[in-house]
């Protein structure tokens, strides 16, 4: 058999009973998309109109995951059933108000550039080698992940120490992300941006010193 490509560890967590499966991730190139909506209005006697920022959508993370067992020899679906359990219905919970169940919440964690919470929109498989008895043992998995809005919350200094002062911006760092690291809440990515008057929360540039204030 062909050799194993050259692979890193990524993880998927199911936040409703933190069963996890562990991945082989190891991209050429990495991007995470995000909608910042602007409102144009229509303008008399100028060329150009002011927009104004009428907030941001969830960020939508697509996934290339490598999952192998040709060391074992047994069906790599087994290796990756955890994943796509995460994308059907999870029947033991109900939502309170309506009494419906949906697919559980998941978090993606990548070492330490990327932790992202989200729910899995679309899922799909390429299995890519087979044993002599059609066994297929190496399989690609394509994952879209829709970032998930957290409640915000206060911080309990009991138990969450200060948050630093400043942070040193690092390529492929988002606001979103840094506001999730910090304070455990990605929503608070406007808090960061109204403290440092960013126009463009999107713009952000390596070696951009950030100001970090308590949540109020």
């Amino acid at each position: 058999m062909a050799d194993r490509p050259n692979i890193q560890k990524a993880k998927i967590v199911n936040l409703n009973n933190q069963q996890a499966v562990t991945c082989h991730f190891n991209p050429d190139t990495f991007s995470l998309d995000r909608t910042i909506n602007w409102n144009m209005p229509t303008t008399t006697g100028a060329d150009y109109p002011q927009p104004t920022f009428s907030g941001g959508q969830a960020s939508d993370l697509t996934l290339t995951l490598l999952f192998d067992t040709t060391d074992k020899g047994s069906d790599v679906r087994d290796a990756y059933t955890t994943l796509v359990s995460m994308s059907k219905v999870d029947a033991s919970k109900k939502d309170a108000k309506t009494g419906k169940s949906e697919p559980p919440k998941c978090r993606f964690e990548w070492g330490k550039f990327l932790t992202f919470e989200a729910v899995i929109t679309k899922l799909g498989e390429k299995f890519l080698m087979f044993k002599a008895d059609g066994t297929p043992v190496r399989a690609e998995v394509t994952v879209t992940l829709k970032q998930v809005a957290e409640p915000t919350r206060g911080q309990n200094p009991t138990t969450r120490t200060e948050p630093r002062k400043i942070w040193v911006v690092h390529e492929g760092q988002t606001l979103d992300w840094i506001a999730y690291q910090e304070y455990g809440d990605s929503a608070q990515w406007r808090h960061i941006a109204e403290t440092n008057n960013l126009d463009d929360p999107l713009d952000l540039k390596p070696g951009q010193v950030l100001k970090l204030t308590p949540l109020r």
